[in-house]
């Protein structure tokens, strides 16, 4: 199944289940603040000039921090630290690299007032690599990578100010690939994000 068309399943899925959720009672009036703790699970697509050439999936905490500037209209910072990914080349292994891919965005929520309330997002990706370790040192690939990223999910209230929260992500994640000076081809990584988490809001 193509990524892509999942995501934009899930998305309608969200639009769905929005117009047939009715707002539950009043409650007390919610914090502008929503700061959540996820699991993600990051499922790398793999694409480029460089056939063969991949990065794993793996899990990896995040943290993010939502703002409310109205009750639908918030904006969206997700953080991890520095992430290992191993990097490998028609299965062999080829050594590895570290990732910073925090992702700003700008969001949607369609039923503030129930006890489900789904979202969706667009924003701005930036990543970082480092400790780039490839073929011996001979790899080498372009520190700095910006890329669209949109998403939805849905947070859903348990008691007060707690939520479980699901999330999907697409992130357009690139870099040139060299070795020994000479250009190799564009990766992209453009990886899903698959979260699942709690968050607290103030």
């Amino acid at each position: 199944m193509n990524k892509t068309s999942a995501l934009s399943r899930a998305a309608v899925a969200a639009l769905a289940v929005a117009s047939m959720l009715a707002p539950v009672a009043s409650q007390a009036a919610d914090g502008p603040w929503l700061v959540r703790a996820r699991a993600v699970k990051l499922d790398p697509a793999n694409r480029g000039d460089i056939d063969g050439l991949a990065i794993n999936s793996k899990w990896l905490p995040e943290v993010d921090v939502t703002y409310f500037f109205t009750p639908n209209i918030a904006a969206e910072l997700i953080l991890t630290y520095p992430q290992r990914q191993d990097v490998s080349l028609n299965g062999a292994d080829i050594g590895s690299l570290k990732h910073l891919p925090p992702v700003l965005s700008l969001q949607y929520h369609f039923t503030p007032e129930s006890k489900y309330r789904p979202y969706v997002g667009v924003g701005l990706n930036y990543t970082r690599f480092s400790s780039v370790n490839i073929l011996d040192g001979a790899g080498k690939l372009d520190k700095s990578s910006f890329g669209l990223a949109y998403g939805a999910g849905m947070d859903i209230q348990l008691s007060g100010p707690w939520y479980l929260n699901v999330d999907i992500k697409k992130v357009h994640i690139k870099t040139d690939v060299s070795s020994s000076g000479t250009k190799l081809g564009t990766f992209k990584v453009d990886p899903v994000l698959w979260g699942i988490g709690v968050g607290y809001r103030f």
